[in-house]
């Protein structure tokens, strides 16, 4: 036999042997029947596998005519499961049309699916977004029931409706200062109970000091007489038109939130009762012994934290930092079913306030925590950063931190302590105990001390502690 001969049955057996060899599970097809969308404005682009129909690639306009259309040819070609892009809000209407028809639909990050530079085309995105959704690549982002979704919405709209509002405060304060009526310099808040008197009363025609100063509620640090000084001003008819539409515009705001709390409300009514809730066991053996919190200027007029340990089954007021208002922007973002994360370490990371992984030849390049717009987030870490002056085992934590890396990465890594208590919590539906301050300390230097006698060990000494 020539040695031709022999190294083409060689390359014949090589090739067979190859075929026999299963493909790993990531280049296997794991969802056959899958579609990607492009998500437009005006237009949606939707990919399809090859042979499913004589057209693969099909573009539909965003009218909720053409809607149904995609939903109606996608069933009639089979598809089970559908990815799209997250593209700012023209995914909602697909995404909760194709949820209603049966599809299993995943929202993915657009960061998680980034194509080939230099070949960027509608067409060639949503065949992207297929072909990864085929291989299995592709992980669907959190999102809540849609009872969770609809008290999102709520909340939402409601601190919108605050953020604008604040905007008119600051006009009302800018006439004043333009009529050299020094409000804001003698009491806390213009838009309190004596500010508001005051502000409706100028707007009313009155102009008398003396009078308008008599409004001053017994609360007020400043006295009468101060008072009575800061609203000696030049009243001039342009600067009180724009306080007096200033003040009308804040009214229709605050109506306006008044709506939502009604809505919040009654969206809060349609929750179940937690399994272990128990209505006056629970009053009478943990609020009663809790110490009264301030209630926030802008949190719902009606009582917030009855409806939250009836859903939830436990007090998570009681974490240090955490009022009723920022627990509802909490559990509106992220529910009350859990088992979305695995850990409380998952759910951390997924909120953002884990340290960055970014290593390359094994050298750190960063640590820096990633950027997220998640709103229980922002609400863990405005809820660590006002505990600096708590008398807790967490304010005493965040001071040392504080103290040692700066106020930036001490919110965060509070807020990561704050976020993994509330998951527990809920999880394992446990109360949170305060240890105190005292105890946290008392701890630290324990702690401390017995590093300092491991390092003392290694280098051949001996610590004694010394009375004083």
């Amino acid at each position: 036999m020539s040695k031709n001969t022999t190294k083409k049955t060689n390359q014949s057996k090589h090739k067979e042997s190859i075929k026999k060899v299963a493909l790993p599970k990531h280049l296997q097809h794991i969802n056959t029947m899958t579609a990607g969308i492009d998500i437009g404005s005006k237009s949606h682009f939707v990919a399809i596998p090859e042979g499913c129909s004589d057209v693969c690639v099909r573009e539909f306009q965003s009218f909720t005519t053409d809607l149904h259309e995609l939903a109606d040819w996608l069933e009639a070609v089979g598809i089970v499961t559908v990815a799209m892009e997250s593209t700012g809000v023209y995914w909602i209407p697909l995404f909760e049309l194709l949820e209603s028809r049966g599809f299993e639909v995943l929202l993915v990050d657009a960061r998680h699916v980034k194509n080939v530079s230099g070949r960027k085309t509608d067409v060639l995105d949503c065949q992207w977004l297929q072909q990864l959704h085929t291989y299995g690549l592709l992980s669907g982002a959190f999102r809540p029931s849609e009872q969770v979704c609809a008290l999102r919405a709520y909340m939402r709209q409601r601190n919108m409706l605050i953020q604008q509002m604040s905007s008119h405060i600051q006009h009302m304060q800018k006439a004043l200062s333009q009529m050299n009526i020094q409000l804001h310099n003698v009491i806390s808040d213009i838009t309190g109970e004596t500010g508001m008197m005051i502000i409706r009363a100028i707007v009313d025609g009155q102009r008398d000091p003396k009078l308008l100063a008599s409004y001053r509620n017994y609360r007020c640090q400043n006295s009468l007489e101060i008072i009575e000084k800061s609203l000696t001003g030049n009243y001039r008819e342009e600067h009180v038109f724009s306080l007096s539409q200033a003040l009308e515009l804040f009214d229709i705001y605050q109506n306006k939130i008044t709506a939502c709390d009604e809505k919040i409300e009654k969206q809060l009514s349609t929750f179940e009762d937690a399994k272990n809730y128990e209505k006056e066991n629970y009053i009478d053996n943990t609020r009663s012994n809790k110490k009264p919190v301030k209630k926030s200027k802008n949190a719902p007029s009606f009582d917030l934290g009855t409806h939250l340990i009836r859903m939830v089954g436990v007090d998570l007021t009681t974490i240090p930092g955490l009022e009723a208002y920022s627990v509802l922007k909490i559990v509106s973002e992220i529910g009350l079913d859990l088992n979305r994360w695995k850990s409380s370490k998952q759910f951390a990371s997924w909120l953002g306030l884990c340290p960055g992984n970014k290593v390359s030849g094994g050298k750190i390049l960063s640590g820096k925590s990633k950027r997220t717009g998640n709103y229980a987030a922002s609400a863990f870490r405005m809820a660590a950063s006002t505990l600096h002056h708590s008398n807790s085992a967490l304010g005493a934590f965040f001071r040392r931190l504080k103290a040692r890396i700066g106020a930036p990465k001490a919110t965060t890594a509070t807020a990561h302590k704050i976020a993994i208590i509330m998951f527990n919590m809920i999880r394992h539906q446990v109360e949170f105990v305060e240890t105190g301050a005292d105890y946290y300390e008392k701890q630290y230097r324990e702690r401390l001390i017995k590093n300092l006698n491991n390092r003392a060990k290694m280098l051949g000494f001996e610590l004694k502690e010394i009375d004083c």
